[in-house]
């Protein structure tokens, strides 16, 4: 692997282009990723988000290096990602999203925090980043089951930030974790980024904790991202119809009591190989030229969409309204 200069501002930290991955199955591979491309520039917190399945934690596994592209690939920095490679770790800090099954039962936590530490054999101490993360320095010896939810995310998060990486994949970092712990995590992390100028690829179905931490979206659907652009434009005027019926499904303050509308139709086999625009059996906006014609990217502004029928823009209200 070549390491190529990084140093102009306008290069991104890290860029997925094209990536694909499949899973072997019965009857025909999954497409987990289908030509998935992406960036995330120095100091920004981009959030993937999608429902479950659509291959938002097989891209952070990618971005790793732990899972196989079959095609396309993945830059961190100028070089090409093709394996798990020893400085890694040094790039890359991981979050996962269950603070108990991702640190060895039998460790003590001040033991796990400095692992990738250790493995780069770059001492760190324990207690200086227990601190750094607002834990008490004294709970270094304690096991994980001694330690709360919100405390064990806390250490989680102290071994992704122990080398000082300068990007950190959080995937559903705050699922686990009660409402009142998950504003402490997002203010830590945060907070982490303003002091480290970090980057974030925060990868979550929360749309709550998205629009208050990330600086542009990229909304997934089928292994295959379908709309992009900054956090407000995104939520405020959605123009891919799969953005707003995710938007639309998200609980809010007038909707109390109130189940929102499912999204029309079934989710197509994953192992389906699509001709045209693999959202069109569920969208209310498809025409049949959808089904036979795989819609380009179109740019507006910051914002790029994958859409033949976009959601249209009221320009006095902002609000979307369907074609």
């Amino acid at each position: 692997m070549e390491l190529q200069h990084f140093g102009g501002q306008a290069l991104s930290l890290l860029k997925v282009t094209d990536a694909v991955v499949e899973f072997p199955s019965t009857g025909g591979a999954i497409r987990a990723l289908d030509g998935v491309s992406l960036e995330v520039m120095p100091g920004e917190t981009l959030a993937v988000v999608g429902e479950s399945g659509c291959g938002k934690t097989t891209l952070a596994r990618a971005v790793l290096g732990l899972q196989p592209l079959k095609g396309g690939h993945i830059e961190m920095k100028g070089r090409t990602i093709t394996g798990s490679y020893k400085e890694i770790a040094e790039e890359i800090g991981m979050v996962w999203q269950d603070p108990y099954a991702s640190l060895d039962p039998k460790w003590r936590v001040g033991r796990s925090a400095i692992e990738a530490s250790a493995i780069a054999k770059k001492p760190v101490s324990p207690s200086l980043l227990f601190e750094e993360v607002g834990l008490d320095p004294d709970l270094v010896s304690r096991y994980p089951h001694e330690l709360s939810g919100g405390q064990r995310q806390r250490v989680a998060i102290g071994r992704a930030l122990a080398l000082k990486p300068p990007l950190v994949i959080c995937d559903e970092p705050t699922a686990a974790l009660d409402l009142s712990i998950r504003a402490q995590i997002l203010n830590l992390l945060k907070s982490i980024q303003a002091e480290t100028a970090c980057s974030f690829l925060y990868i979550s179905h929360d749309l709550t904790t998205v629009r208050y931490l990330a600086d542009r979206v990229a909304v997934m659907y089928l292994g295959r991202i379908v709309e992009t652009g900054p956090t407000e434009t995104i939520f405020e005027t959605p123009r891919h119809p799969y953005t707003k019926a995710l938007l639309d499904s998200a609980p809010t303050l007038d909707r109390l009591m109130h189940l929102p509308e499912a999204i029309p139709g079934e989710i197509p086999d994953p192992r389906t190989r699509f001709v045209g625009c693999r959202f069109a059996g569920r969208c209310c906006n498809a025409q049949p030229f959808c089904i036979e014609n795989d819609p380009g990217a179109t740019s507006e502004g910051e914002r790029i969409y994958y859409c033949h029928f976009p959601v249209k823009i009221d320009q006095t209200t902002k609000a979307p309204q369907e074609s």
